[in-house]
């Protein structure tokens, strides 16, 4: 077919051109060739047209001028109006001030006829939380935030209402703050507003009332046959008495008023009912929150309960999992406490697949962020829909089940996320990390703030006091929690002691405790035989030498080639050997140059893996040291884990590990707390370790966890664990104590930090104090058994009768205080080894037939006269009486003495006491004595001289002078009060008595249960007083600008918001400022002393003033930390290499710079980077917009290389 030559377009053809496609015969029409081009030739290369690239202006084009909507071609002026609405706009600054229409608070509904269903009208309704939005309520009734925060929520957002706490009672409301004044619309009214001459005036006038022409009631009162009305109508008036009686004080917000208007009304009808429906409530009082469920007994009926399970396993469940899979189903919150084999995750997936099942959503969140990666694989392989939020990475945070490290759902919860609607259940992972010292106090903040629709399952390794940790729980959320617990391990362990350390002695190995748990001392025995023979042979050549703990690298190196050795043989590999020093871990493997634990098949898996794994680095970070050094050792089936290996290599030796492919694995405690990783036998190097302090030996909890991960559920019998004996064999009782002893329990490690004292007092509702409270620490108060009480005594106290303060009892009450404190001081003054158990037989005298009265009525009515200096003297004949006297009874001892024989008078009155001698005349011991008391009392009826504790008998502490003397002012004071002469007195003091000690108990409770009593109350008045005098809260307590930004940044709060206020970070560039915040981060000592720019040293040096600030200020609020500690805290080892790293230096060069292991520098750049996030946002909330797009291009630059290499396990 020839081909036709087209001429050129002239200018009245259109536009058009025909394209052949290639050979195929396909043409393509083209439209809108450019003007100034030539029309295109007619064929093309085989594949069509080369691709181009959209010009920008074509594009405009396009859509402004030729498009024929926009540009109509008629109605020429509404497009230029909209063409101007685009080019130019118009300032309208009213525009700023639009706020947006408040919410309809009514709805149409529909009437409908019943029968037919027919319309017939339409009614309004009132729609209830209309105005209810994320700044203003705390409830699940308000409207969703905008999409971009339903994640993370926002900081201005309130929370949800943390479940079990409870809304304000009408008696909180009531309570004002300082603030808060009642206003009298009665009296004391201004009359004149300012700046005006006269004013209102508020004198009531009586109203004129019209006289109605027919009194009705006048009427009816003529008929006699109606007595009922009259009653009627008094009452009803008594009863708009009763209501008018609430007064409303003034409070802070209208719905106050509204709450308290509806409430005092229902008041008055409940007060009815209430007196009631007391008894029935007790029951429940003393409820006991955590249940233990008892896993001994069976499960039969488990599928006939749960036909369809949620999710279906390929093994038979334990009988505790069985136990919470069911408490699941109930929708019951549990807490499982299992060791670490013992299948605890079942629970977990099984909560995942509920609420997959129920479209609803979980939260797993784990305390260490290479835990929450390893479960991000798990889960997503098991169930597909999962999401992982930490610092750094966000995988589809849309998905049913959420993996988090707890601090990202506390902040979750704080900033009222929207993810916590949809919330079905929240899993805590190795709860036992509460312990942690700087960390624990986060899991107790999630705890309180979840929400009352959340079920809360709580998994950790076993602890003695599950149960009162339950219990805690289940108190402050108010929901029962089932505590499941079991001992059982699904391999039992085998404990060993090695003290073979070469091929001749290989076979040393001791049982020292059996897969049954008993400890055998044969063995322990054996092993120091063992030892002791050796050492004696090395003695009796060398002379002795003291055995220290420490050994030298080159018996480190026989022990472990021989141990080892002997372990391939037995094929007990793979081995995992906890060391508990990086350095060691890192010595001992190198130091196993010579062994190869890998065939050949193996190494070519090794090597494939090892390859792939790093295919995502660049070239030159596949060439560092660490990677090289750690390659060799994986050929040869040896790996090295802990904090200072590259976290990338980290993963790759922890997936070799699961394969199976590294058989020895050094590693520090880390790897037992973060990775769920068995293996054959687990090796202990040594059993102590340093703990940032000091040394010490291994804690029961901390060797059972480490220990825990030998034995491989379904592969070994019995899990296999060794203990080295390099030096010396340990202590028994350390061993025994070590194997044997109590795990540690979970003890409150909560603290206040400023983020939350100020995240909480953002929001009105939620007081720190209700946070305190409900802290695991202050978890002893047992707030319902006192409330109980508390309403018991305020009963009796209202029962008692009313005193008689009338007159001459005028002064009663002050008497009585006098005389309490009289008592107390006289007790304090009376101290003896055993003063609470002695008495003292004394001869009393007293009237003739009133002998045995006298002891009995002694308690309330000799009580007032105590004090009463004068004697008694008999008005009859004198008799008397031995009664055994208690410490309280004795006021004072005269400085006279009697001259008696105390045995014949007790022998004679015992003797009459018997009925016989009834009548006897007293001997003549008795009679004497008794006389020469008269006489004595006869003598000085005021009141004799007593025994001064200070002058007769020397006793000179600045506590018994002060006290003796107060003594006596209280004593000389009591004479001058009128009420002792009055005739009714005893019977009221008495009154008095009994009321106050009622009330004492009473007071003495409501402290117990008041905020007052909080034992980190004082803390908090200290840290509210820093804040204060930072200007973060105003002295009402509102948050104010620089409180809010602190609330955006989780640790070092204080200091960061100083320096963003003060301008520290403004003259840096984003490198420099990216460096200078790597204190923040950076924890540990160095011996490198950096080089760095002048502006940088500046910088250090002000964000050290600041510091030391601040550390001043808090010293003299009252908080314990001194100014050089808090100062301390601050790191500045690694600004030279973060620097040299956002300028783009590789990762090779860096590690030279600085002594710092290089897993240690990559975690702290990855942590800086959240810390210039927060920068970031806190500079969006000042408008600080070039620090913001500073602290972005900082996080762009530190962004790269080995340092953010995604997890192997998310892909």
């Amino acid at each position: 077919m020839d081909r036709i030559n087209v001429p050129p377009p002239g200018p009245t053809d259109l536009p058009l051109s025909l394209l052949e496609m290639g050979c195929s015969g396909r043409f393509e029409l083209i439209t809108h060739p450019s003007p100034d081009q030539p029309l295109l030739p007619q064929s093309t290369l085989p594949h069509g047209l080369p691709p181009t690239s959209l010009s920008l202006d074509r594009e405009v084009e396009k859509q402004f001028l030729r498009d024929a909507a926009w540009l109509p071609i008629h109605d020429t002026d509404l497009a230029f109006q909209k063409f101007l609405k685009v080019a130019q706009r118009e300032v309208n600054v009213d525009s700023l001030i639009n706020s947006a229409h408040s919410a309809l608070h009514s709805g149409i509904s529909v009437v409908r006829d019943p029968t037919t269903g027919m319309l017939l009208d339409f009614t309004e309704v009132l729609l209830e939380n209309t105005g209810l939005s994320a700044k203003n309520s705390l409830s699940l009734q308000r409207q969703p935030g905008p999409p971009s925060e339903s994640l993370r929520g926002s900081n201005t957002n309130y929370p949800f209402h943390p479940g079990g706490m409870e809304e304000l009672s009408l008696e909180q409301i009531k309570k004002r703050s300082d603030l808060e004044e009642d206003i009298d619309f009665e009296n004391d009214l201004l009359r004149v507003p300012p700046g005006l001459k006269a004013g209102m005036d508020f004198t009531d006038k009586e109203a004129k009332v019209a006289k109605a022409e027919v009194n009705l009631m006048s009427l009816l009162s003529t008929l006699e046959d109606i007595p009922v009305l009259q009653p009627a109508v008094e009452e009803t008036e008594e009863s708009k008495e009763k209501e008018e009686a609430p007064k409303l004080p003034r409070t802070n917000s209208l719905e106050d008023l509204g709450v308290k208007d509806v409430v005092s009304s229902s008041t008055l009808s409940k007060a009815g009912k209430d007196d009631k429906s007391k008894p029935n409530e007790n029951p429940e009082e003393n409820v006991k929150w955590a249940i233990p469920v008892n896993i001994n007994a069976p499960c039969n009926n488990f599928y006939k309960l749960i036909p369809n399970p949620a999710f279906k396993w390929p093994f038979e469940l334990d009988v505790f999992q069985k136990q919470a899979v069911l408490k699941l189903e109930a929708h019951e919150s549990v807490f499982v406490a299992a060791h670490t084999s013992a299948g605890k995750t079942v629970v977990a997936e099984y909560a995942i697949a509920l609420s997959q099942k129920h479209m609803t959503r979980t939260i797993y969140t784990s305390p260490i962020k290479a835990l929450s990666n390893q479960k991000f694989r798990d889960f997503k392989t098991t169930f597909g829909d999962v999401g992982l939020l930490t610092g750094d990475v966000q995988l589809s945070p849309e998905s049913s089940c959420l993996i988090m490290t707890t601090e990202i759902l506390r902040s979750m919860l704080y900033n009222g996320s929207e993810v916590i609607r949809d919330l079905e259940w929240v899993i805590f992972d190795e709860v036992h990390y509460i312990n942690d010292a700087e960390r624990g106090v986060v899991w107790e903040e999630v705890l309180i703030m979840l929400p009352d629709h959340v079920s809360i399952i709580l998994l950790s390794a076993t602890v003695p006091n599950a149960v009162e940790f339950s219990e805690w729980i289940g108190r402050i959320k108010k929901k029962h929690i089932y505590v499941i617990s079991t001992m059982k391990r699904p391999v039992p362990l085998e404990h060993y002691l090695y003290t073979g350390n070469s091929t001749k002695t290989q076979k040393e190995m001791h049982l020292l405790m059996d897969a049954t748990g008993n400890f055998l001392t044969k063995g322990y025995y054996a092993a120091v035989d063992a030892k002791k023979e050796r050492t004696s042979k090395h003695a009796q050549s060398f002379g002795t030498k003291s055995t220290s703990h420490n050994t030298t690298a080159s018996q480190d190196r026989s022990v472990w080639l021989t141990l080892l050795h002997f372990l391939s043989q037995r094929q007990q590999t793979p081995v995992v050997a906890f060391t508990f020093s990086r350095t060691r871990c890192d010595d001992n493997a190198r130091s196993l140059d010579s062994m190869d634990m890998t065939t050949s098949i193996e190494k070519a898996e090794i090597h494939s893996f090892f390859q792939k794994s790093l295919s995502r680095l660049r070239g030159g970070d596949r060439q560092l040291p660490q990677i090289l050094v750690m390659r060799d050792l994986l050929k040869r089936g040896i790996a090295v884990h802990h904090s200072g290996i590259l976290p990338i290599l980290k993963e790759v030796i922890e997936m070799l590990f699961s394969r199976g492919l590294v058989k020895v694995l050094f590693a520090t405690e880390t790897f037992a707390m973060g990775v769920n990783m068995p293996a054959r036998t687990v090796v202990f190097d040594s059993i102590r370790k340093h703990d940032g302090t000091g040394f010490r030996n291994l804690l029961p909890g901390e060797y059972i966890q480490m220990a825990g991960r030998a034995g491989r559920r379904g592969l070994d019998a019995t899990g296999t664990v060794i203990i080295l004996c390099k030096a010396g064999v340990h202590e028994m009782a350390d061993l025994h104590v070590m194997m044997l002893g109590k795990p540690t329990i979970l003890q409150s490690q909560f603290r206040l930090t400023y983020t939350m004292i100020l995240n909480l007092l953002r929001v009105e509702a939620l007081r720190v104090t209700d946070m305190m409270r409900r802290s695991f620490s202050e978890s002893h108060r047992d707030t319902q058994s006192h409330e109980k009480r508390i309403s018991q005594l305020k009963q009796m106290v209202s029962s008692l009768p009313p005193l008689d303060t009338e007159g001459q009892l005028s002064d009663m009450l002050p008497y009585y205080h006098t005389v309490t404190e009289l008592r107390t001081t006289t007790e304090a003054l009376q101290v003896s080894s055993d003063a609470v158990n002695r008495t003292f037989t004394a001869l009393v005298i007293c009237e003739k037939g009133n002998e045995e009265e006298d002891g009995k009525g002694n308690n309330n009515k000799a009580f007032p006269h105590l004090y009463n200096t004068a004697l008694f003297i008999p008005e009859g004949p004198c008799s008397h009486t031995v009664q055994k006297l208690k410490l309280h009874d004795i006021s004072a001892i005269t400085v006279k003495t009697l001259k008696v024989i105390p045995d014949r008078i007790i022998d004679n009155y015992s003797k009459r006491q018997q009925p016989r001698f009834r009548l006897d005349p007293p001997g003549q011991a008795i009679s004497t004595a008794t006389q020469e008391l008269l006489r004595l009392a006869e003598a000085n009826p005021n009141g004799m001289a007593a025994l001064d504790p200070v002058n007769d008998l020397q006793l000179k502490s600045v506590d018994v002078v002060e006290d003796s003397m107060r003594l006596r002012v209280l004593q000389s004071s009591l004479r001058e009060f009128n009420c002792i002469h009055s005739p009714t007195f005893a019977e009221q003091f008495a009154r008095v008595d009994e009321r106050m000690k009622v009330q004492e108990e009473l007071d003495r409770l409501l402290f117990l249960v008041s905020d007052q009593s909080l034992s980190l109350l004082p803390e908090y008045h200290q840290r509210i007083k820093v804040l204060q005098s930072l200007q973060y809260v105003d002295s009402g307590g509102a948050v104010q600008l620089k409180g809010r930004v602190a609330c955006q940044i989780s640790s070092h709060e204080l200091l960061l918001t100083e320096l963003l206020f003060e301008n520290v970070l403004s003259p840096l560039a984003p490198e420099e400022s990216a460096a200078l915040l790597s204190c923040l981060v950076f924890t540990q000592k160095t011996q490198v002393e950096p080089h760095i720019t002048s502006t940088l040293q500046e910088a250090i040096d002000r964000v050290l003033s600041v510091a030391k600030r601040i550390g001043e200020l808090q010293r003299e609020c009252g908080i314990p930390q001194t100014a050089e500690e808090f100062v301390g805290q601050f790191k500045f080892g690694l600004t030279e290499v973060v620097y040299c790293w956002a300028r783009g230096m590789p990762f090779a060069e860096i590690a030279q710079l600085t002594d710092v292991q290089e897993g240690t520098v990559v975690r702290c750049i990855q942590r800086l980077d959240e810390v210039l996030k927060e920068v970031r946002q806190a500079a969006r909330i000042v408008g600080d917009s070039v620090l913001g797009s500073k602290m972005e291009k900082a996080s762009l630059a530190i962004r790269r290389d080995i340092v953010f290499t995604a997890s192997l396990y998310t892909h």
